[in-house]
């Protein structure tokens, strides 16, 4: 074990990993980073789906780890293939595997505007219907896009039963005590490490420990001190220590706290 493996705090209570792409890790075998997960107190991993490729990648990999759960979803940057073949195969595909907990990731993304804002739109409030009509909580993905997201959340909450999760939260406080406030939960990542990431402390410090949760979205934004290094779940304890430090509470109340903020959301 390396040096750096060595400094990952091992979390002295069951950690669930809420969003990361386990499809998209390349720096270990699947099997080597699901194990090292395991070992490092990560309990339950949500592996997301982003387009209609990896739509059955995910499901697989729910079939092949009992620890890994998924979500079906299209990522707003993919928004422009949506029609109403992949929305019925969504559907179906949640419907047929009860590992699938969520549809997501779904939502806004202004700042590369990858698929057109009313293409965008329409697919995120179409798949908002979807999980009221299944009854699924929605993970969603929202950048630069703060005003739209609260106005068609308001058309859609009121039906949404289970509401969801903000992953990856860097908006604004506006968003974030809307969201808040319509029983949304927020999920924290290795952002919140970042020494730029001053806005993300101001609404962890705001924000009820009760509606916070845990993720990496990896291979993506690995905390602090391992940037540059491709991110796994095993780094979670590092999002929890900082959420601690900004909070003033201690370390065990937190995982202890975002633990069940996980189960009561995405009901295992």
């Amino acid at each position: 074990m390396s040096k750096k493996e060595k400094i990952i705090p091992l979390s002295p209570l069951p950690i669930i990993e809420t969003h990361f792409h386990l499809d998209y890790l390349k720096a270990h075998p699947i099997e080597e980073i699901v194990r090292k997960s395991k070992e490092y107190n990560i309990e339950k991993m949500i592996t997301i789906s982003v387009d209609p490729d990896n739509f059955d990648a995910v499901i697989e990999l729910t079939k092949k780890f009992p620890e890994v759960y998924g979500t079906q979803g299209i990522h707003p940057h993919d928004a422009n293939s949506f029609d109403e073949t992949q929305y019925e195969r969504v559907k179906k595909n949640t419907l047929e595997n009860s590992k699938i907990v969520a549809i997501g990731e779904i939502g806004l993304d202004y700042y590369y505007t990858k698929s057109p804002r009313e293409k965008q739109l329409e697919c995120f409030d179409r798949y908002l219907e979807l999980a009221s009509e299944l009854d699924k909580p929605v993970v969603i993905h929202t950048r630069d896009a703060d005003e739209d997201t609260i106005a068609i959340l308001k058309n859609a909450s009121a039906t949404l039963k289970q509401k969801g999760v903000l992953h990856s939260f860097t908006s604004s406080l506006e968003l974030a005590e809307y969201a808040l406030s319509e029983g949304f939960y927020l999920g924290i990542n290795g952002i919140c490490t970042f020494p730029n990431a001053g806005n993300v402390r101001e609404v962890i410090a705001m924000a009820p420990l009760e509606k916070l949760l845990l993720e990496t979205d990896a291979p993506f934004l690995t905390p602090a001190p391992f940037r540059g290094v491709e991110n796994a779940p095993y780094y979670l304890s590092l999002v929890a220590q900082k959420i601690a430090e900004v909070k003033a509470l201690s370390y065990e109340n937190v995982l202890k706290m975002a633990y069940e903020n996980s189960h009561r959301l995405f009901k295992f």
